[in-house]
């Protein structure tokens, strides 16, 4: 019986059985049905060639016998029913005649699994994966909507002192019936949290919870709040907090504190002229050599150039035969001066020469280099080209390619840095030419992901990326492993090599085997 009739049989049989579930004679039925029938039984090569063919999205249950996946199979048919339309399960038992050559075929041996049963995942027609995250309909079902997506949170390992809240119902049951302190963390799915005390956690990102968010005023994720015999007390503010910082402030839980508000630059004893929209101009006609600084009171690179340039100031405003002056412009306060000029980043520093501006400098930032640029002002060097734009046999990826351009790739080395990071910059020429020399072979690339840009901070988060730069070497888009070797031309070209090697190795063996 070909797949498609077999199928609709299933599909025939349990429709009988809901019409005329009265009829005692039916249940022997039921019972030899136990299997979905939206999971699909395989044991021919051409019908399961078709199926990953025709399906981008497949799960595959491999059995040793028709019993061994009883227990995979019950949860599976849940699985199938919720992801009807997103992906597909399939099910090869190894143990009949049939099953047995499908899975000498694809290689695949249950029996020497724990249980017999092995779960593989098959993406566009090919091998994606192993299924090895927890045997669960949750993690399953959240697998087969994202195969590549990260885990759920409750899936790492660290998180098992965490009590994860699915529905409002049960949060007001926690509130309700635990007597000890809660400290509830409200999150979305994107956030990766490994805090050891946090007593709850929800994910609250779904529509559903909008309510819940307004009553507890959470705006931005993650939120704590903390409660006492159910009662909302406070809200802990601490965003960076590690496990320990949370530990110490549940021994004394305390309301925020009121921030000191800062006292704005321009109204601290600064010898630097801070200027408005409306003395800019007047300004400039008074003094004809200015270096102007525009800045934003809440960027980081701001805030540790001030004492810098304060401190050039000291000498520059204040000396009688100074070759120039500086100012600065709270562009977040006098907006007109900054539009004037297109400022889109902060700091910029702007040289003008009678009030007409000269040079944009972005290699100032030391009271050394200022005076020296005031002494003797030079236009900068020209910017240098970006890793990016120089031709290369690196592929250059970001998040909307990443995954499409790796699945087509047997072995990828990828380098995720950033354009500042010095460690980066000194792997680049030996990366470069490892990649120039793989270039003909087009089953290799050497890639790299620049994380500061956009939408790759999120990819390279996704990625395990903690540091730059990271090599993470895939295998047709599925991560296999850290690459930690030399990062020299000598390291990069030697792991391909042994990659290749090891591929020959594999056609030779199969050469003989035939």
């Amino acid at each position: 019986m070909c797949l498609h009739h077999h199928m609709m049989y299933l599909v025939t049989v349990v429709l009988l059985c809901i019409c005329v579930f009265h009829q005692v004679w039916l249940l022997p039925v039921l019972e030899a049905v136990k299997v979905s029938p939206l999971i699909e039984k395989v044991s021919d090569h051409k019908d399961f060639k078709k199926l990953l063919r025709t399906r981008t999205n497949v799960l595959v249950l491999y059995t040793k016998t028709a019993t061994s996946g009883d227990s995979h199979l019950k949860l599976l048919s849940d699985v199938a029913q919720t992801v009807k339309g997103q992906g597909t399960i399939a099910w090869v038992n190894c143990g009949d005649s049939e099953g047995r050559k499908l899975c000498k075929k694809v290689k695949v041996d249950p029996s020497s699994k724990r249980g017999g049963a092995e779960l593989l995942h098959y993406k566009d027609g090919t091998f994606h994966t192993e299924y090895n995250r927890p045997a669960t309909f949750k993690s399953m079902v959240a697998f087969l909507k994202d195969p590549s997506g990260p885990p759920l949170w409750e899936e790492n390992p660290e998180a098992k002192d965490v009590v994860h809240i699915e529905t409002e119902k049960d949060f007001r049951k926690l509130l309700k019936k635990e007597e000890r302190p809660v400290l509830l963390m409200f999150y979305a799915p994107c956030e990766s949290f490994h805090y050891h005390s946090v007593l709850a956690g929800m994910n609250v990102h779904p529509a559903e919870f909008d309510g819940l968010k307004q009553e507890y005023n959470v705006k931005g994720y993650p939120t704590f709040c903390y409660f006492e015999k159910g009662k909302f007390l406070h809200h802990y503010e601490n965003y960076g907090a590690t496990a320990k910082d949370i530990a110490d402030w549940m021994k004394n839980p305390q309301p925020p504190q009121p921030k000191t508000p800062e006292v704005p630059w321009s109204e601290t004893d600064s010898p630097v002229f801070h200027l408005t929209d409306e003395s800019f101009d007047s300004f400039l006609e008074e003094h004809p050599a200015a270096l102007v600084m525009f800045y934003a009171p809440w960027c980081g690179h701001c805030k540790k150039m001030k004492p810098e340039y304060d401190e050039a100031a000291e000498i520059l405003n204040k000396g009688t035969d100074s070759p120039g002056v500086l100012a600065a412009v709270d562009s977040t306060v006098h907006k007109a001066v900054g539009d004037r000029f297109k400022i889109s980043g902060f700091p910029t520093l702007k040289y003008f020469e009678k009030g007409e501006e000269k040079y944009t400098l972005p290699q100032l930032r030391s009271q050394d280099k200022i005076i020296e640029f005031m002494h003797n002002p030079q236009a900068p060097p020209p910017p240098e080209q970006s890793w990016e734009d120089k031709p290369s046999s690196v592929s250059h990826l970001g998040s909307e390619d990443f995954r499409e351009a790796l699945k087509k790739k047997k072995h990828a080395l990828v380098m995720f840095y950033a354009p500042w990071c010095p460690h980066c910059k000194n792997s680049v020429p030996h990366f470069t030419t490892a990649a120039e020399l793989f270039k003909e072979d087009r089953k290799i690339v050497y890639a790299a992901v620049d994380c500061t840009k956009g939408q790759n901070h999120e990819l390279c988060k996704q990625e395990g990326v903690e540091g730059y730069p990271t090599f993470n070497y895939y295998n047709y888009g599925k991560f296999v492993e850290k690459y930690n070797g030399d990062r020299g031309e000598a390291g990069f070209t030697g792991f391909m090599r042994s990659l290749r090697g090891r591929d020959q190795e594999k056609v030779v063996k199969r050469k003989e085997e035939l």
